[in-house]
């Protein structure tokens, strides 16, 4: 089977065992998907959900965010890492929504990539999850489960996401995104995979191979 054929089989494979929508994050609307993302890097969806309650409480919109005291901000999201750097850029963020696309979130990827601490992989959270676009999701989950089941080789998130995009049909990318990313957290861990439970045991090509 060629790589196409595979990744269609782990899609329908993947679609069945995690039926329903799937996400990590909570949010009401594209502004707090799109600033919950940015909290996101180098910690945990749980640890994002947990803050951007009373975040979002006090800043309900753009303009509320844009507005803020960067250190009233850093309190807020203190528990998220790196949050001088989240701060500043949650505040440009809301600044570019607000100023410049009139408080709504764009729905392209070269508008995007425009806003502050958004990145492809942010990017595509919002074209998926709000936009209904086709979009792979490069995180670390995804990639270690695409190689490890062979369907690419390279650490780069970028030839990652560009490499899956031509396996797929654009119809099936996010939630293609959406299951990997899911089996990566519950069943394929970077350490310990949970080999035995493995609905693509039979399609894994580096089961156990360090690093991947």
């Amino acid at each position: 089977m060629d790589k196409a054929g595979t990744a269609l089989k782990v899609h329908q494979l993947l679609d069945e065992l995690y039926p329903g929508k799937l996400g990590f994050l909570t949010y009401n609307n594209p502004y707090e998907l799109m600033i919950s993302v940015i909290l996101s890097a180098q910690t945990t969806d749980k640890q994002v959900n947990q803050i951007t309650g009373n975040l979002f409480k006090k800043y309900p919109e753009p303009a509320d965010l844009a507005g803020s005291d960067q250190q009233e901000v850093e309190q807020i999201i203190k528990s998220s890492g790196y949050y001088h750097a989240k701060a500043r850029n949650i505040i440009g963020a809301a600044g570019v929504i607000h100023n410049e696309f009139d408080d709504i979130v764009p729905d392209s990827m070269d508008l995007l990539l425009k806003i502050p601490g958004v990145g492809r992989k942010s990017a595509n959270v919002v074209l998926g999850a709000i936009f209904n676009q086709p979009a792979i999701i490069v995180d670390t989950h995804f990639g270690r489960v695409v190689r490890r089941i062979g369907l690419c080789k390279t650490l780069n998130p970028e030839k990652v996401e560009r490499e899956i995009k031509l396996l797929l049909a654009p119809e099936l990318q996010y939630r293609f995104s959406m299951t990997i990313n899911t089996h990566g957290r519950v069943v394929c861990h970077a350490r310990n995979p949970e080999c035995e439970k493995c609905t693509l045991l039979l399609n894994c090509e580096r089961v156990g191979v360090k690093g991947v």
